[in-house]
């Protein structure tokens, strides 16, 4: 899990602890009716609204919001240099066994497809539409988690109108006006807590996880290209250099991986 998703998540949980434990009860801000009704209901309506197996399938891609890059792309364009330079001296087939990106099957199956000597073309048509269907899968994983965190406030207010009617319809009994009470503002607090703290928050750190896993393996894309086609490890590096910002660039070391003249 990255640094900033544990400091966010911890630190919003222990804000929102903190501020409970000031009051001196915390237990009134328990209430299982309110929080069956909200998580329940969030749930519900998005089984309504997508697939049985889409929901259940965006837990398995909402990892990704979760877990740092395998490799950065400064330590990327490093390797692709290396890599070009090494099938500039010794030819393409010399790669094959030698990369060790081997957790990222894309750039395996990319390379492997330029060993083989498949045109450059298809190679580029075939791993590009493997980024068209990654992103739709990601797409539908945001829009899962966007939906969610709009039903989950959605449901807090309906709870907040039950506890409201359940409320009204005790007025001549005190000691009943307090558990109407109780569920009414709760619901709306349970549905705001889960929405802007977990299911908005996944959407939009999946969303950025997805741009950044597109630009590696755009990267990537470029290099095995540059390397099927023999270009000059200089070349390489120039033309990889120019997916990141410049910051990245200065970061970039290559030098032992660059021929010498």
């Amino acid at each position: 899990m990255d640094a900033a998703t544990i400091i966010g998540l911890v630190s919003g949980i222990g804000l929102v602890l903190f501020t409970v434990l000031l009051g001196g009860n915390p237990g009134v801000f328990w209430s299982i009716p309110s929080l069956l009704l909200v998580i329940g209901g969030t749930f519900a309506a998005t089984l309504l609204n997508f697939p049985l197996r889409d929901v259940l399938a965006v837990f398995a891609t909402v990892k990704k919001a979760f877990v740092e890059r395998v490799i950065t792309p400064e330590e990327l364009i490093e390797k692709l240099v290396s890599y070009a330079g090494v099938a500039r001296r010794d030819g393409v087939l010399a790669l094959e066994g030698q990369t060790d990106l081997s957790m990222d099957p894309f750039f395996e199956r990319g390379m492997q497809m330029a060993i083989d000597g498949m045109p450059a073309e298809l190679i580029k048509d075939m791993l590009g539409i493997e980024i068209t269907y990654m992103e739709d899968r990601h797409a539908l994983g945001q829009s899962i988690l966007a939906a969610m965190g709009i039903y989950a406030p959605a449901f807090g207010m309906i709870g907040t109108l039950i506890g409201l009617v359940q409320m009204l319809a005790v007025m001549n009994d005190p000691s009943r006006i307090g558990y109407g009470m109780a569920v009414a503002i709760l619901t709306t607090l349970y549905g705001a807590l889960l929405a802007n703290l977990l299911f908005l928050p996944a959407a939009g750190k999946l969303r950025v996880r997805t741009a950044n896993e597109v630009l590696d393996k755009e990267i990537m894309i470029e290099g095995i290209l540059s390397i099927h086609s023999g270009d000059n490890p200089r070349l390489v590096e120039q033309k990889l250099k120019s997916f990141v910002a410049p910051a990245v660039r200065r970061r970039v070391r290559t030098e032992r991986n660059l021929p010498r003249d």
